[in-house]
């Protein structure tokens, strides 16, 4: 027997009301074995939070590699901003030029990278930490996200180093070669022709 959709809405009586929670029922059925997706598992523990002295390091050392590729960027143009037109000869200082800008060029490709290997940290422990849902009795698992945290940790001691050391290359760089990078052809070159 079949009953509408508005008598299941306004039954009038107990049959009624039976063969709706039976439809209903089946409905609720075909739903749960529809429903696809990846199971909820939470962790007897409770949820899992972010590290705290992680996350305090990363907000201290992003806002120095975003300087890092804004002040690259800002000599990049300089440098190309005063690159000669093109001529026959005497390129020797441009020479100098194009290597510092290739130097500067590769600072700012590493700087891109650090931002990347911030972002793959958080994915991997989200995964491992995924994986202590799933098998929170293997305590590897629980293990691994200690030991990832730790190598975040002498990870991003190691950016700030080599974020002084690009610092300090790129200093030496320009400081040893400003004169042919400002000028790089010599007022004798212009005279000779």
């Amino acid at each position: 027997m079949w009953i509408s959709t508005f008598q299941c809405l306004n039954p009038h009586s107990s049959i009624t009301r039976l063969i709706c929670l039976q439809q209903k029922k089946r409905r609720l059925e075909t739903l749960e074995n529809e429903i696809t997706g990846t199971k909820v598992l939470v962790l007897p523990t409770g949820s899992v939070g972010t590290n705290n002295h992680i996350v305090s390091i990363v907000d201290i050392v992003k806002p120095k590699i975003w300087q890092l590729v804004d002040d690259t960027n800002i000599l990049k143009m300089w440098i190309q901003f005063l690159i000669p037109r093109i001529e026959d000869g005497n390129n020797f200082g441009v020479s100098i030029q194009e290597d510092a800008l290739t130097e500067i060029r590769a600072v700012e490709g590493e700087a891109a990278a650090f931002f990347d290997q911030i972002s793959r940290y958080f994915l991997t422990r989200g995964k491992i930490i995924a994986k202590v849902a799933k098998y929170p009795h293997v305590e590897d698992f629980r293990r691994t996200v200690q030991e990832l945290d730790e190598k975040q940790y002498v990870s991003l001691r190691l950016v700030l180093c080599e974020l002084k050391n690009h610092y300090a290359t790129l200093h030496d760089l320009i400081t040893k070669n400003l004169e042919k990078i400002k000028r790089p052809r010599s007022s004798n070159a212009e005279n000779m022709y």
